[in-house]
């Protein structure tokens, strides 16, 4: 029955029954988003095991080690934890996870150089018989390949029944489909997002990016790389690259009230599948268009977007950075900060309705709450009059500590400096970094959150998109969203290097947060890093000050700051 455990077996047998499970918690790494919901009922069930570690009767998937007799359940049991949601696997140190989806489990042994019909895959086996049903689900309770010879102890051992065997294994066929959405033999489609409220000017200079880069990916040839040596136990490592493909951009333009926007997606999705979303531009509202690329597992790489949506279970959504939710973190921990006096008893912040600051003000006064200090919010009319800030700032002009979550316009709007000892705090995203038109009086005072590496830090690896720019007479509008936009296609054109032709979106999001850290060329940020569930490549930030009352150079108040 299902759920119920194996069968007693021998010595042999339970030596093999290690590798399998090894096998299992490597495979439910690699389950899949709400948006890859298998259609057969028995392949549902297996993915609940393979992702969460449930089983069909909802008890928790248990799993036991020989070595150690290390025993787990649920979760942590779960197959995804190694094998990845994609099902191809890992590398950790010298240990290599092999792919487990049902095409290469089940492909015939390649005997020749001719028989190498699948891509490339690190810790693939080619050498070895092909899985039948059978040895698949002896692999998986017992821990020995199909030809019965033991897994690493790092393979579990699972006590699957044989009604959540038979829904496991029929899961792991459905995984690495061979035709996916917006992949043909010759194109690879791809999206870019654009929201009504997105700056026109930063969409202008996004596109002419993108559209250059397009142009020119498509204008080279594909070279392969030199065949690898084929050897033992890895057949297939012949060449990096299997099929050259052109790159097609479509530009989904939303419009109307946000409550609409996902409907207008899935109607760009349907006339024009996609592989992914890439780079992208809005105003204060990205979160739909986020819930749409998780709901219908669509990688959505690097949106230009000044409030992202941290939300810890998602997947296949990427930013470089956490925008002004970062600054308020930024902020929050220079108020706090043990050191620097006694904390404000109350920190009044000033923002226009209905932009990113209003969702930034939300975050820090959150953070500060935790710490005992009353938050009180001035909000300025969306496309109110000047005196409305006017009398935002009068209300708050005896405030202990300000922070400014304010445009550019409104920036050098705001006149005469407030006396006494008020410490000032502005968004350095929204007010213009390092250009901000800060009045002379607030300059000595205000301390800029910049969520990016400092400009002269930054210059050499700016330079590099600054000169293809150049040279492709791209004008530059908007420096920090068109190098952002260069990047986030750079980081594309690696990342399907690598790939082969396993085209699949959860892959490609696992090859992201593998080789993003090695990545020379990083823009604005210092570094970049992803884990498994990160989602956020820059981590940290500073908080500067201008070095004097005029001109642009800013100097950073601390080392690089990660809240």
């Amino acid at each position: 029955m299902s759920g119920s455990a194996a069968p007693k077996t021998s010595a042999r047998v339970r030596r093999s029954l290690a590798v399998g499970f090894a096998l299992a918690a490597l495979a439910a790494q690699f389950g899949s988003a709400a948006g890859e919901r298998p259609a057969d009922a028995a392949a549902t069930v297996g993915q609940a095991i393979y992702l969460r570690g449930t089983l069909g009767s909802g008890a928790p998937l248990p799993a036991s080690r020989k070595a150690g007799g290390l025993i787990t359940r649920g979760a942590d049991a779960a197959c995804v934890n190694c094998h990845q949601r994609s099902g191809f696997g890992a590398t950790e140190g010298r240990n290599r996870i092999p792919p487990i989806t049902g095409r290469y489990l089940f492909h015939p042994r390649a005997r020749n150089m001719n028989e190498r019909d699948l891509p490339y895959v690190e810790g693939v086996r080619a050498n070895r018989e092909p899985y039948t049903e059978a040895t698949l689900a002896r692999a998986i309770r017992e821990g020995v390949d199909s030809e019965g010879r033991p897994f690493s102890y790092l393979m579990p051992r699972f006590a699957l029944g044989d009604g959540d065997m038979a829904a496991l294994i029929a899961y792991l066929k459905t995984l690495d489909a061979q035709r996916l959405p917006g992949v043909t033999d010759t194109l690879l489609h791809f999206a870019t997002v654009v929201t009504p409220d997105a700056d026109p000017v930063k969409r202008g200079g996004m596109l002419d990016v993108m559209d250059h880069y397009f142009a020119e990916k498509n204008a080279r040839q594909m070279v392969p790389s030199p065949r690898l040596q084929a050897s033992g136990r890895t057949m297939y490592s012949e060449s990096m690259y299997m099929v050259h493909r052109q790159w097609q951009l479509h530009v989904w333009e939303l419009n109307g009230p946000a409550s609409s926007w996902k409907a207008q997606l899935s109607q760009h999705l349907a006339k024009e599948p996609v592989l992914a979303v890439v780079s992208g531009l809005a105003g204060s509202n990205w979160a739909p268009v986020h819930e749409f690329c998780e709901e219908q597992a669509l990688p959505c790489l690097f949106p230009n977007v000044e409030v992202p949506v941290d939300a810890a279970d998602d997947f296949y959504t990427l930013y470089f950075s956490k925008g002004v939710l970062l600054e308020a973190e930024l902020i929050a921990s220079k108020i706090v900060q043990p050191g620097h006096g006694e904390p404000p008893g109350t920190v009044h912040q000033i923002f226009r309705a209905a932009d990113s600051g209003e969702p930034a003000a939300r975050a820090l006064a959150a953070a500060l709450k935790q710490h005992g200090i009353t938050v009180r919010n001035h909000v300025v009319a969306r496309d109110g009059p000047g005196a409305s800030l006017s009398e935002a700032l009068h209300q708050a002009a005896n405030a202990q500590a300000l922070v400014l979550w304010l445009r550019p316009a409104d920036v050098a709007a705001l006149g005469e400096a407030p006396s006494g000892a008020t410490a000032v705090y502005l968004s350095g995203l929204m007010g213009g970094l390092d250009g901000a038109p800060l009045p002379a009086g607030w300059r000595g005072r205000t301390e800029v959150a910049y969520p990016f590496d400092l400009p002269e830090k930054r210059r050499v690896r700016v330079d590099y998109p600054l000169g293809w720019f150049s040279i492709r007479r791209i004008p530059i509008v908007a420096e920090q969203v068109q190098a952002d936009t260069y990047l986030a296609c750079g980081l594309l054109s690696e990342v399907l290097s690598h790939m082969v032709d396993n085209f699949t979106r959860a892959y490609l999001i696992e090859q992201l947060q593998s080789m993003i850290e090695h990545r020379v060329i990083t823009g604005y940020y210092p570094r970049l890093t992803l884990a498994a569930h990160q989602h956020f490549a820059s981590k940290g930030g500073y908080l500067t000050h201008f070095a004097d009352a005029g001109g642009r150079r800013v100097v950073a108040d601390s080392d690089w700051l990660v809240p």
